[in-house]
């Protein structure tokens, strides 16, 4: 009989990752991991040297968008591992599948406060889906095994296995097993025949019927379910802002975004509806308003496979806990072909009444909302879009045709700004074929501007496009609309914040930092357009290059997101201007 060879626990962790399918792993190195990165020359996949953590993390996050399999990341421990809790916490709310490895100081050293000692498996259990420390390299097969089973099951994650100095240097024969039983992880639910014939019911006598699309239906691959449903039983369909892209806008039933900066179709439909068929959405604060006034006339049907997410935010008159995708398919058969004129009818003419638009502030200044419009016109809507968090990822949300799932990726539950210019890159290396675009404010921008690099050093084709209003966007519209122009913090030109008051009529920048000069220091070809006459030229040229670009635009620093429901009102508080 022959004997087992004995490996490394870091060479295990190599070979475990390989078998469990992994094509990138992005990191950065460290003291308590490099036994780990000692194999990876050798190793079948991929590595990507980030430049922080954090930017890591969102790599792999947006690797996991694009491709719906399970992002990688390897870093050290201490402030290594740490800085990725944003990462996870913005993967953990938006249900990204992630799988983490953090290196620690060896067993005999945890609880002496040694050097970059960090309590990884306390510290990331608010912001994880689980966490794993070894303490044993005989456990590593299992564990890797076992980490990539939870993240991708049920309400996919992040995992987080933290590995310590000694078990990487340990040796073991144990191998990958062939399959993964969990005693206490059982996700999978079916739903009854009982609540399937209910469910059609609701269906088949509704009058104004709404499907409410959420990111459960892309993680569950659902969309073709949900077109076919809608077109069958003429229902519309509103999507959060996770859901974009799982029903396509061109569609004449498409409401588009519905809650906070929501079309008014979609929210006025969802208020009027007497039936809300809720798919793999959770009712954020961002999209139900006031909870009291929500959705009164309507009852309520809820699929997630979620069962924490049933009836938390919302009553459901029905709440299935399941894969949405198993749900449409076993109720497709059950649901009769049917028309709902009037109802189409009365949406039709809110969509002619509250059309989205927007008007010129002032000539010869660029209004942000065009720079989307260009965007669309030059990928003819078939880009990759990674935006950061504010008024651009609004203005992206709504300017441009989503029609692919897992094609617009953004920070939706947590709002994490900085997310756009790494996730990017980690989109771009999970779909070469497609092109990818960065939409940046030019506050999130400068908080992860380092990655650049990163798309330059793998000759990636990824455009990245600030939209510079010279303010965190959002934040000075809230204090503009809400708290009596005080634009306190908010101003990121050098002679906005010396005033730090009014904004009122310098147009003037004074380009502090030059983003074109620190993007071309990077190695990326970068332009800054200011003359409206030059945005669609100049669009077309970077997104067309097949090198990595940079794009900055100076736009109407006035301009505000609408319509707009503020936070904690019904649809009536909508504001439009």
């Amino acid at each position: 009989m022959k004997k087992k060879l004995e490996k490394s626990g870091a060479q295990t962790l190599v070979d475990s990752l390989a078998k469990a399918g992994t094509e990138v792993v992005f990191g950065y190195p460290g003291g308590q991991i490099l036994d780990v990165f000692n194999c990876f020359p050798e190793a079948p996949f991929q590595f990507v040297l980030g430049r922080h953590e954090q930017g890591c993390v969102h790599m792999a996050d947006g690797y996991a968008r694009a491709t719906g399999r399970p992002g990688v990341i390897v870093v050290t421990s201490g402030p290594g591992a740490t800085n990725t809790i944003t990462g996870l916490a913005t993967a953990n709310m938006d249900g990204v599948p992630l799988v983490c490895i953090t290196g620690q100081v060896p067993m005999e050293q945890i609880g002496t406060d040694a050097f970059q000692e960090a309590d990884m498996n306390g510290i990331c259990r608010a912001v994880t889906k689980h966490s794993f420390l070894l303490q044993s390299a005989d456990e590593i097969p299992e564990i890797v095994a076992e980490a990539f089973f939870i993240a991708t099951h049920g309400k996919p994650g992040p995992v987080v296995i933290d590995i310590p100095k000694n078990v990487q240097r340990g040796l073991t024969t144990a191998e990958y097993p062939e399959r993964v039983s969990l005693r206490a992880y059982h996700p999978e639910s079916t739903v009854t025949a009982t609540q399937m014939s209910r469910l059609a019911k609701l269906i088949n006598e509704a009058k104004r019927p709404v499907i409410y699309a959420g990111g459960g239906v892309i993680a569950s691959g659902a969309a073709k379910d949900v077109a076919k449903l809608a077109r069958r039983a003429q229902i519309p369909v509103a999507t959060t802002l996770m859901g974009l892209g799982s029903f396509p806008e061109t569609d004449p039933l498409s409401l588009r975004l519905a809650g906070m900066h929501g079309t008014a179709a979609a929210n006025y439909a969802i208020n009027s509806a007497d039936l809300i068929l809720a798919l793999g959405a959770r009712f954020s604060d961002r999209v139900t308003g006031k909870l009291a006034a929500y959705a009164k006339k309507a009852k309520i049907v809820h699929v997630d496979c979620d069962p924490a997410s049933i009836g938390k935010n919302v009553h459901v008159h029905l709440g299935l806990v399941a894969d949405v995708k198993d749900v449409l398919t076993t109720v497709a058969s059950r649901v009769k072909p049917a028309t709902h004129d009037e109802w189409l009818a009365q949406i039709a003419e809110w969509k002619q009444k509250r059309p989205m638009g927007y008007k010129q502030m002032h000539p010869g200044v660029i209004m942000p909302q065009r720079v989307i419009e260009s965007i669309d016109r030059a990928s003819n809507g078939e880009a990759i879009l990674a935006t950061d968090v504010g008024q651009h990822q609004m203005w992206s949300a709504q300017y441009f045709r989503h029609s692919h799932s897992r094609h617009f990726l953004t920070s939706g539950g947590m709002g994490t700004m900085g997310f756009g210019i790494p996730a990017a890159i980690g989109a771009a290396f999970g779909k070469p074929d497609h092109k990818v675009v960065a939409i940046c404010g030019d506050g999130g921008a400068q908080m992860t501007f380092e990655e650049i690099v990163v798309a330059v050093e793998h000759k990636l084709p990824v455009t990245f496009v600030v939209i510079n209003n010279g303010c965190l966007g959002m934040v000075r519209q809230w204090q503009e609309l809400f708290y009596s122009k005080r634009y306190s913090g908010s101003i990121l030109t050098v002679k906005g914040r010396l005033a730090n008051e009014r904004l009122e009529q310098d147009l003037a920048y004074d380009y502090l930092p030059d983003l074109v000069k620190l993007a071309a220091a990077h190695g990326a070809e970068a332009y800054r357009v200011i003359d409206p006459a030059k945005l669609d030229a100049t669009i077309k040229k970077a997104i067309r290059s097949e090198k990595t670009t940079f794009v900055e635009v100076i736009v109407e620093p006035r301009a505000n997101v609408y319509p707009m429901q503020p936070g904690g009102q019904g649809v009536e508080g909508m504001i439009f201007e």
